[in-house]
This record gives structure tokens, C-alpha cells and sequence, in this order.
């Protein structure tokens, strides 16, 4: 374990936040100016692992934190970082962060950024090896000189510092306070025991006369008790008479006001039946009045139905007359197109096959004469022709001047081509449209049929809309009256409550129900009387226990209860007692657990979130059979308690009681006022609805009507556009036609063009076979015969040509004749008479003379339902009203009975109200007997039997004697026997507590004498170990030289030096008076010098050599030395770092060293180095190389 790092921040010369570099597990050094903050960072680490910085006053404190230009620094810390990883931190993790920060007024330690308390930190660090017994861990400037300048005495302190004495010390001291206290406590118990002595002898004489007293008192509390029973018999007696005369009366009472409960509950109904069947007439009637009128509309429709089937049913007879025309005309027009067609489809083959036959003839036609002529120009032209080279020439031109004749008609050709291709083409796509065309105008009818059945749909769609809408208004119409009644009902209600409470506590009910809803507040949940449900069997109880209480306002905190008063006061709208359910504390009652008491609250059915404030005003209620009970369960567990008909009896002993009326019960008042209010709310939320579905069915019937009028505009266009579809067919039929006939043109003139070329080809042909053959002024053999051949032919082709062309011409003038009378006079006609389509204006007028005819059936289907309707509801009506009168005069018959009993009730009531005044002063007589009984105390078992048959004369003269006895005993002690009781006891409890004492006192003699013996030895074996130490440092510091430590006693305080420590016997430390140093730095064997001798270099390697001594003896986990070699030598120097080095390497995991130098020897065996330096009034701390670190020492030793 080892500092790994170290983070400062605003501590003394550091303001800005100083992150060291880790440091190195063996040796480090730091170097720096003077005065540039060296031992303010060994300052930081004591501020953090020290006590040197504890207990400090403000400008303590203030000295810590940096001062300097700029903004003031408030706090500072010191973070140190430990390097973990052998786990002497027993905290599981490979690193630790301790830190400590300090401010003017706040002084906080943390572990691993967690907060930590000093003593936490302390006990840690002891764990890990800091011992708070041995310091010289960290040695700060003036450590040494100050060791240097140490006497023999305070040496020897020093030695008992390291040894731990001061544990020792602490409990001896601690030992003898304690046996002060033991024998102080000691002389109080003998100074009590001496006056409880004492006491005792004076008590043995008063318990005799005491007993005297006792027996003559307990024959006047006989005596008494005697007396005071007899009284109490007798007034029980009379209760007893008294309660059975007012049960009689009760009962008689209780049976009249059950009647009249019962009466005003029938009263109640019979008034709900009547509003109700009222009510439903007025249903009827509005429901009436809507039937007639649609009654009314219904009988319109069918008239103006009947006129429209009557016009329809005329104008069909006249269509079909003209129908059969039409029909006629049209068969015969199908007919002969049909024939036309059937003779073109047969002529069409021939015709062409008799085309190709005259091609190929004219083809083989014009082969054979241009042969012939070419044959005849060759005769006639080699004699013009010398010789072979002439006729070469000439032939040779001629090809030449074929070749650009050939090219041109061939592009020509090209061209006919591909006008023929488009031609091709465009009479496809006219075909195709054309096709389109005509099976759109074939399947108008289909179309209008379509467009039809639509129409029909939509206008069924749009009289089912309005029908739903007839009956919403129908609904919204009943509802209007339902909803008034509601309304009527509910502030009817409402007045009622109003007059069962205060004003305030009315208008701030009110109010805050409107503030809930206007500010959306979740949290305001209701009054105790809303958020119940109680049965009827104790509704009266509940009521009388919760009293105003009912109308607390239960809120989920304090908070809204805030928010919601303060709108109140604002407002002023009343006051309100709310009850947050955060603040309310239950407090658990001593309910009795018997069958006669119930608590009131397991009868009350409430939501359990609500629980604490049901508990605080129910909680500690229990409901009892009668006031008697109730009273005694009030008095023995602190409850009150209350009855089935509302009296109670409350803890303090209070009896409340009386007739309490149902009719005025403010529980079902609130029940009412919530009953109607739920069905106003409810029937305004379907009101609500009502408009919103009316709103919607308004704009679907709008939808729906114009869904129709698209419709119908869509048919209107339909039926007007069959005129431009037909011009339409018309123009693509004459169209196609050109284009046919065009491709005819182009077709016989790409024949021609391939006769040109076959013939120039056929010509260039020739005239290069004849530049091949021999020059001749005629023509060979073969070519004599080949022209007599090719002569023949000729006239052979001729003959045939003229045949097959006069039968091609006479097919394709009948082919034109047929074409032409298809197109310009059949097909037009016929495409003339679709558009006045018969059978389709026949069936459209059909089909609205059917839709008439179903619209007839449905109005007279809707005028019988509503006939049905109308008479249903006067019947009922009539029902309704014999029921209404049938109810009132019931009403009036029990309104009678019920005065009759109320008197009856009256009556009886003024007499209990008698009955109930004697009883109570016989109570209060009773009372005063039980109270002077109870004065008495606890008898002796005889007086319940002793004076049982004494006449009550005799009784109060013996009791007037015995109360004369007792006046002489007006001294006596009545405690006495207690008081003796007492005394004994504590003798016994002292007498204890001084034995207790005794031994105490000798286990804290032991004690002290085992810790004088313990700290002997621990400071000889100190001693001892350091003393070793001192020799084996001093012996590698000065390897010439020699050195050890002296122990000095009181008996040789005059002699120079004494024998080796190690040799000597053990004394007691008490005898110890100092420690000295004896050395030689020349010779093992020479005498040795005191350290008072040496020089002062010699000094402070003695003391370093002591150091290092104690170090080993305890050693630590690292070790901060500050310029610990200012005042050595240079040969010193450098064995103290040579040691240094040697303790570093030869330690596996402990021993790292950080230390201040301004010396070059320990740099040179430092791992690493750190500079030190003071800008800006602000010090940092960064690692430097070693040769930085040297030049630096030069330059200050310059």
C-alpha cells in the first residue's frame, strides 16, 4: 500500500485544483524554491492523515484556505489516493480515496466519495499501520532539530510515546476516579443505613396503635355500607318500576312511530307513482302530438304519391305503342346489315386471293418483258460497237449511272415501308377504340340500370336517415320533459338539505362542487354523507354520531384543501370544514370486543381509501342495545356509545337522548340530493348525446342528399353524353376507313417500287454478264432462243393478266358497293335508333312506375303503424289517468291516518317527558349512594352479612358511637405499616449495593496494579527494540563509528554512563529518568561521546538515526521526510540516502518514501522526481527528470 496520488485544492499557496502525477511505490523527491509551497504539500498530507489539525477556531481555519487576489476562497480540500491492491485497506477495492475538505465553517472527511465521520477515518487508517503512538512517519521541518535539542528526559518521554504508554496511563487514571466514586458512594450507604435504623424503632410503636384504628374503622365502614344499601335497594326498586312504566310507553310508542314512518313511506311512494305515471302521460302526449303530425306528412306523401303512379301508369301505354314501331323498324335494319355483312364476309377472300394471283402474274409479266427488251436493246446496240473495250465502256456507265436510281428507289421504298407499318398500326388502335366504343354504347343500358338501382339505394338510404332523425327528435322531445322533472326533483331536494344546515355550510357545499369542476380538481372527493352507504336500521345512529360532521369535505391533502379555501375566502363563498387525508392520524380506541357493542364503523360501507377519515369521526363510537349499556361501556373503556334510536353517552358521562325524526334525516336528504342529481347528470349527458347524434345525422342526411344529387347529375350526364359517343364511333369508323384505304395506296405502290427495283437490278444484272462474255455484232444462239421463248410468254402472261384483273375488278366493285352502303347508310341508322333506345325508356319508365308503386306500399305500410301507434297510446293514456285518480285518493285516505297517529304520538310523548325527570333525580340519589359505597373502600367479607337483619335504628345509633371512638385516633399514622415495609426493603437494597461496592473496589486495585506491571513492560521492551535499531542505523550510517542509547535511573544519577540497557536488570519504569545517546564516529573502541559533544551535523544524524530506529520498530506503510538532510554533511548525505535507497528496494509492498530536498545525493538515488513552483501567488506541483531536478539544486547551491 503505498500514495498513489494526490489532488489539492484552495489549501494554504494552492488555489487552483494541483493534480500531482502518481507517485513511484519506492523513493520520490520534490524540489523547489523556498517559499514555493514544499511544506505546504506535506502540510495537505498531515491535514488529512494527522491530528495535527484538530479542534480548530475560525481563523485557524482561515489560515488554511488561500488567501490572494481574486475572488475569495471558501472552501478547501485535500484528496489523497492510496494504491490498494495487497488489500491492508480492508475495503475490497484496489484503490482508496480519502478526503478531507475544510471551510470556515464546515470540516468533512469522505471514503471513496462517500461521507465519512473522523473517528471512521482514524479507526481505518490504524487498521492499515498509521500508529497515532509513533508519528515520526511524517517527520516536517524542525522534527530533527528538534530530536537534536531533546533532554534525556523528554527522550524518555518520546521512548513511552512509541511503547503506547499512554493506554496504560489512560485506564489507570480512568481506575482511580472510579475508586473515588466507590468510596464516596460507600459513605452515603453507611450514613442511610444508620438513619433507616432509626426510623424503624419509631415505626414499631405506631404500628401498634395503628392497629386499634383499623378495627374500629372497619366497623364503621360496615356500619355505613349497611345503611347506604338499604337506600340503594330501595331507589333500584323504584327505577326498576319507573322503567317498566316507560318501556310499556315506549313500546306503545315505538309501534305508533313505526306506523307513521311506515305511513309516510307508503305517502312517499304513492307521490313517487303519481309524478311518475304523470310523467308518463306527459311521454304519451308529446309522443302523440310528433305521431300526428307525421300522421299528417305521411297522408301528403301518399297523396302526392298516388297523383305521380297515376301520370306514370298513363304515359306507359303510349310508349308501347310507339315501342312495337320502333321494335319493326329496327329487326329490319339488323337484317339487311346482317346480309350485307355475310355477302362482304364472303367476296373479301376471293377478292384478295384473286389480288395476289393478278400480282404474281403482273410480277412474271414484267420479268419476261423486261428480258425481251433487254435482249432486243443488246442486238441493236453491239453494232454500234467497234469493239469489246467500247461496248465495256458503255455497259460500265450504264451500271454506274443505275447504282443512284437503284439507291433512291430503294429509299423510297424504305419509307413506303414503314408509312405502311404506321399506317398498320393506327388502324389497330382505331379498331381498338373503336371496339371500346361500341361496347360502351351496348352496355349504356346495363349502365343506366346500374345508375338506377343507385339512386334507388341512396334515396333509401337518406328516408332511413331521416327516420332515425324523426325518432332522436322523438327521444330528445321526451327527454326535454324528463330531464325538467329531474331538475324540479333535484332542487327540490337540495332546498330540502339546505334547511337541515347552516347557510355557510350550504352556499361552501355548492361552491366547492362548482371550483372541482372548474378546475379540474381530482383530489375533492365529497362529504362523509356522499362517500356512505349505511343501512336503514342504523341511519340514525350514524346521523346523531357524526353530527355536523356529515358535511366535512374529505380532500387528498392539505394542499387542495389550501387551493380550494382560498378560493373560497376570494370568492366568499361560504365555509367548509375539509378533512385531508395526508394530515389525519388514527388513533386506535379501546373498542369492547362483546356482542352487545359494535362498533358503528364495521356498518358503515365506505371506499378504503377513505378509512382515516371515517376512523376519526367513527372510531370511537360502539352501538349498544340500550342507554344503560351503552353508558356502562362508555365509563369503563373511554368510548362513546350510542343506541339504535340516537341516544348516547358520551366518555365524560354526558346521556343525550330524545325522539329523533326520520322524516328530517339529513343522511337520506344527501341520498336524495345525489339520487337526483346522478339522474339530472345523466339525463343532460344523454341530452348531450342526443344533439351530438342529431348533428351528426343532419350532416350524413346531408351526405346523403347530395350523394343523390351527384347521382342524378351523373345519370343527367350519362344520358347526354350517348350523342357524342355516337359522332364519336362515326368519326373513328371513317377514320379507319382512310387509313385503310391508305394502306391500299401504299400497299400497290410498294409493288410497283419493288418491280423498279427488281427490274434495275435485273438490268445491272445482265449488263454485267454480258461484260463478261465475248463481244459479238448479234446475238448468240441461246439468246436467239431464249427471245423467241420469252416472246410467247409474254403474250401467254398478257392473256392470263387481263382475265385475273377483270374478275379482281368486278369483286372489288361489289366489295366497295357493299362497304359503302354499311357505312354510310345501315350502321348510321341503326347507331341512330340505339340512341332512341325503346326498350330502355320502356324500362326506365317501368322501373318508376315500381319505385312509385313500393313508395306507395311503405307510406301506407308507415300510415297504418302510426294509426296502430296512436291508438296504443290512447289507451294507455286513459289507463294511466284511472291509475293517477286511483292513487290520490289513496293518498288522501292515508294522509288522514297519519294525523291520527302523530296526535297519538304527542300524547304519549308528554308523558315519558314525566317519567324521564323523576327518573333522572332518582338516578342523581343513586348516584350519590354508589359514590359514598365506593368512598368506603374495600370491605371486609363480614360486611355483607354482618347487620343484614339489624333494624336501620340501631344501625345509626352504633355507627354514631363508633365514629365518637374514632376521634382520639385523629393522630394515628395510617401509613405506618407501609412506611415500615419501605424502610426494610431499601435497608436490604443498601446493605447489597455496599457489598457490591466492597468488591468492586478490590477488582480496581488488580486492575492497577496489572496496568503499572503491563506498561513496564511495555517501555523495557521498547527500549530494548529501539535501542537494537539505534545501534544497527547508527552502525550503517557510520560504519566507523559506533553508537547505542543509555537508560538513566534515579540511583546513578551522578555516574557518566552505565552499563548496556540490554544487560540490565528489570526495575520499575518509576526509577527511569531520562535516555541518553552515547556514540563514536572514529572508533568501535574508543570512549564514546555524549550527543551534548557532537557537532551539530553529528547531532542531526543522531537524531535521524533515532528516527529511523523507531521507524523500524514500528514501521509504517511510507514515509514523508521533510529536507531531513539540511544540516548533515556531505558524506551523511549520502549514507542517509543511500539508506533510504536500500529500505525502498529491499521492501516488497511498504516503504515508499516522499521526500524535500535542496541536496543533490538523495536525488541521485530517487525513482522520481517533482518540482515545486509558485506562480501567480498559486503553487503547482509537476514531475520533472532528474537532470532538471540536479540543475535546479546547483543553481540554488550557486
Amino acid at each position: 500500500m503505498y500514495i498513489k496520488q494526490i489532488i489539492i485544492q484552495g489549501f494554504k499557496s494552492y488555489k487552483e485544483q494541483t493534480v500531482i502525477e502518481p507517485f513511484s511505490p519506492k523513493h520520490n523527491v520534490i524540489v523547489g524554491r523556498n517559499g514555493s509551497g514544499k511544506s505546504n504539500f506535506f502540510a495537505a498530507i498531515r491535514f488529512v492523515l494527522s491530528d495535527a489539525y484538530t479542534q480548530m477556531g475560525r481563523e485557524e481555519r482561515q489560515a488554511l484556505l488561500h488567501e490572494g487576489t481574486g475572488p475569495a476562497v471558501m472552501s478547501a480540500y485535500v484528496e489523497i489516493i492510496f494504491d490498494n491492491s495487497d488489500e491492508r485497506f480492508p475495503t475490497g477495492k484496489p484503490e482508496l480515496i480519502l478526503r478531507r475538505t475544510i471551510g470556515l465553517k464546515k470540516d468533512e472527511y469522505s471514503l471513496d466519495r462517500k461521507n465519512a465521520t473522523k473517528s471512521d477515518v482514524m479507526n481505518l487508517l490504524e487498521s492499515a499501520g498509521f500508529s497515532r503512538s509513533n508519528p515520526y512517519y511524517i517527520v516536517p521541518q524542525g522534527r530533527v532539530t528538534a530530536l537534536t535539542n531533546m533532554k534525556d528526559a523528554e527522550r524518555l518521554t518520546l521512548l513511552k510515546e512509541v511503547a503506547g504508554t499512554q493506554v496504560y496511563e489512560a485506564r489507570r487514571t480512568e481506575s482511580l476516579k472510579l475508586m473515588t466514586e466507590t468510596n464516596n458512594k460507600s459513605a452515603k450507604i453507611d450514613e442511610l443505613l444508620a438513619y433507616i435504623k432509626d426510623r424503624l424503632s419509631e415505626l414499631e410503636e405506631e404500628k401498634e396503635e395503628l392497629r386499634d384504628y383499623q378495627d374500629k374503622d372497619r366497623e364503621r365502614r360496615c356500619l355505613q355500607y349497611t345503611i347506604d344499601h338499604r337506600e340503594q335497594v330501595a331507589i333500584a326498586n323504584e327505577l326498576d318500576n319507573l322503567d317498566e312504566q316507560r318501556q310499556n310507553g315506549v313500546d306503545d310508542t315505538d309501534d305508533n312511530r313505526d306506523r307513521f314512518i311506515q305511513g309516510e313511506k307508503e305517502l312517499a311512494d304513492i307521490d313517487t307513482e303519481i309524478r311518475e305515471l304523470k310523467q308518463q302521460v306527459e311521454f304519451l302526449i308529446v309522443d302523440k302530438k310528433q305521431l300526428e303530425a307525421e300522421r299528417k306528412d305521411t297522408a301528403k306523401s301518399k297523396a302526392k304519391t298516388e297523383l305521380d303512379l297515376k301520370a306514370l301508369s298513363d304515359g306507359l301505354s303510349a310508349a308501347q305503342q310507339r315501342k312495337a314501331q320502333f321494335e319493326q323498324e329496327l329487326q329490319s335494319l339488323q337484317n339487311s346489315a346482317h346480309q350485307h355483312e355475310v355477302e362482304l364476309a364472303q367476296i373479301t377472300p376471293d377478292f384478295h386471293k384473286r389480288q395476289e394471283e393478278e400480282a404474281a402474274i403482273k410480277s412474271s409479266l414484267d420479268s419476261a418483258d423486261a428480258t425481251r427488251q433487254r435482249l432486243y436493246a443488246k442486238q441493236g446496240r453491239n453494232a454500234g460497237f467497234r469493239n469489246k473495250r467500247e461496248r465495256d465502256e458503255w455497259l460500265r456507265k450504264e451500271i454506274d449511272e443505275t447504282y443512284p436510281q437503284l439507291a433512291k428507289i430503294k429509299a423510297v421504298r424504305m419509307q413506303t415501308t414503314e408509312e405502311i407499318v404506321e399506317l398498320e398500326n393506327e388502324i389497330s388502335m382505331i379498331d381498338s377504340q373503336l371496339t371500346t366504343l361500341r361496347a360502351q354504347f351496348d352496355l349504356r343500358g346495363a349502365s343506366n340500370d346500374n345508375m338506377l338501382e343507385q339512386i334507388q339505394t341512396a334515396k333509401a338510404e337518406k328516408d332511413r336517415l331521416m327516420d332515425e332523425r324523426k325518432e332522436l327528435w322523438r327521444e330528445e322531445a321526451k327527454l326535454s320533459s324528463v330531464l325538467a322533472n329531474a331538475q324540479r326533483e333535484f332542487m327540490q331536494a337540495d332546498r330540502a338539505l339546505s334547511y337541515r344546515m347552516d347557510q355557510n355550510t350550504s352556499r361552501g357545499l355548492a361552491a366547492v362542487r362548482r371550483i372541482k369542476l372548474q378546475h379540474g380538481l381530482d383530489g375533492v372527493f365529497g362529504t362523509l354523507a356522499e362517500l356512505m352507504e349505511v343501512n336503514e336500521i342504523y341511519r340514525t345512529a350514524v346521523e346523531v354520531t357524526a353530527g355536523n360532521s356529515l358535511f366535512h369535505y374529505v380532500v387528498d391533502n392539505d394542499e387542495t384543501a389550501s387551493k380550494v379555501l382560498e378560493i373560497l375566502q376570494r370568492e366568499r363563498a361560504g365555509r367548509i370544514t375539509f378533512m385531508p387525508l395526508n394530515r389525519l392520524k388514527s388513533k386506535s380506541a379501546n373498542v369492547p370486543k362483546a356482542n352487545d357493542a359494535i362498533p358503528i364503523i364495521e356498518k358503515i360501507k365506505f371506499d378504503s381509501r377513505y378509512q382515516m377519515a371515517f376512523e376519526q369521526v367513527f372510531g370511537k363510537t360502539v352501538i349498544c342495545p340500550n342507554l344503560t349499556i351503552a353508558a356502562q361501556y362508555a365509563r369503563s373503556h373511554q368510548v362513546n356509545a350510542i343506541t339504535m334510536e340516537g341516544d348516547s353517552s358520551d366518555r365524560k358521562g354526558a346521556l343525550t337522548g330524545g325522539y329523533h325524526d326520520p322524516r328530517q334525516s339529513r343522511l337520506d336528504a344527501v341520498r336524495n340530493v345525489t339520487k337526483w342529481r346522478g339522474e339530472r347528470d345523466s339525463h343532460e349527458s344523454r341530452a348531450k348525446e342526443i344533439r351530438h347524434i342529431l348533428e351528426q345525422k343532419d350532416q350524413e342526411i346531408t351526405r346523403a342528399v347530395g350523394e343523390l344529387q351527384k347521382l342524378e347529375q351523373t345519370r343527367q350526364k350519362q344520358e347526354s353524353s350517348y350523342g357524342p359517343l355516337r359522332q364519336e364511333i362515326h368519326s373513328k369508323v371513317i377514320s379507319l376507313q382512310n387509313s385503310r384505304d391508305a394502306l391500299d395506296a401504299k400497299t400497290r405502290a410498294r409493288a410497283t417500287i419493288d418491280a423498279n427495283v427488281k427490274a434495275l437490278t435485273d438490268q445491272q444484272t445482265a449488263h454485267d454478264a454480258e461484260m463478261n462474255s465475248e463481244f459479238k455484232k448479234s446475238l448468240t444462239q441461246d439468246e436467239e432462243t431464249q427471245l423467241e421463248n420469252l416472246s410467247s410468254t409474254v403474250q401467254d402472261l398478257r392473256r392470263q393478266y387481263s382475265e385475273v384483273s377483270a374478275r379482281r375488278s368486278e369483286l372489288e366493285t361489289r366489295k366497295s358497293t357493299l362497304e359503302i352502303e354499311l357505312r354510310e347508310n345501315l350502321r348510321p341508322r341503326l347507331e341512330q335508333l340505339s340512341v332512341n333506345d325503346f326498350e330502355r325508356l320502356d324500362g326506365g319508365a317501368q322501373r318508376t312506375l315500381k319505385d312509385s308503386q313500393k313508395d306507395l306500399k311503405r307510406i301506407d305500410k308507415s300510415m297504418q303503424t302510426v294509426e296502430a301507434k296512436l291508438r296504443d297510446m290512447d289507451g294507455a293514456v286513459e289507463k294511466f289517468n284511472a291509475q293517477i285518480s286511483e292513487l290520490e285518493q289513496q293518498h288522501t285516505e292515508t294522509r288522514r291516518q297519519q294525523e291520527d297517529i302523530a296526535k297519538g304520538i304527542e300524547r304519549q310523548q308528554k308523558r315519558m317527558e314525566k317519567s324521564i325527570q323523576k327518573k333522572a333525580l332518582l338516578a342523581k340519589q343513586a348516584a350519590e349512594v354508589s359514590s359514598r359505597i365506593r368512598d368506603l373502600g374495600v370491605l371486609p367479607q363480614e360486611a355483607f352479612a354482618k347487620f343484614e337483619k339489624t333494624k336501620s335504628e340501631a344501625i345509626v345509633k352504633r355507627l354514631h358511637k363508633v365514629n365518637e371512638a374514632l376521634k382520639k385516633y385523629s393522630h394515628v399514622n395510617k401509613k405506618a405499616f407501609q412506611q415500615y415495609d419501605q424502610f426494610t426493603n431499601q435497608r436490604d437494597t443498601l446493605t447489597k449495593r455496599r457489598n457490591e461496592l466492597d468488591s468492586s473496589q478490590a477488582s480496581i486495585e488488580e486492575l492497577i496494579t496489572v496496568l503499572d506491571q503491563r506498561k513496564d513492560e511495555a517501555i523495557e521492551r521498547t527500549f530494548k527494540q529501539v535501542s537494537r535499531e539505534f545501534a544497527t542505523v547508527f552502525e550503517k550510517l557510520v560504519p566507523a563509528g559506533k553508537g547505542r542509547l543509555v537508560i538513566q535511573r534515579k540511583t546513578d544519577r551522578q555516574q557518566a554512563e552505565e552499563e548496556d540497557s540490554a544487560e540490565e536488570q528489570r526495575e520499575s519504569v518509576e526509577n527511569y529518568t531520562g535516555v541518553g545517546i552515547s556514540v563514536s564516529f572514529n572508533s568501535k573502541h574508543d570512549d564514546q561521546q555524549r550527543i551534548q559533544q557532537l557537532s551539530g551535523g553529528q547531532k542531526s544524524l543522531c537524531a535521524l538515526a533515532l528516527v529511523f530506529a523507531i521507524q523500524r520498530c514500528d514501521p509504517a506503510p511510507f514515509y514523508l521526510f521533510d529536507e531531513i538532510d539540511a544540516n548533515l554533511d556531505a558524506q551523511y548525505r549520502t549514507a542517509v540516502a543511500q539508506m533510504l535507497q536500500s529500505i525502498s528496494q529491499a521492501t516488497e509492498n511498504d516503504g515508499q518514501f516522499i521526500c524535500t530536498t535542496f541536496r543533490p545525493e538523495m536525488l541521485l538515488v530517487a525513482e522520481k522526481c517533482y518540482g515545486v513552483r509558485f506562480v501567480g501567488k498559486n503553487s503547482t506541483v509537476s514531475a520533472v527528470s532528474r537532470e532538471d531536478a540536479m540543475e535546479f539544486v546547483q543553481g540554488e547551491r550557486q
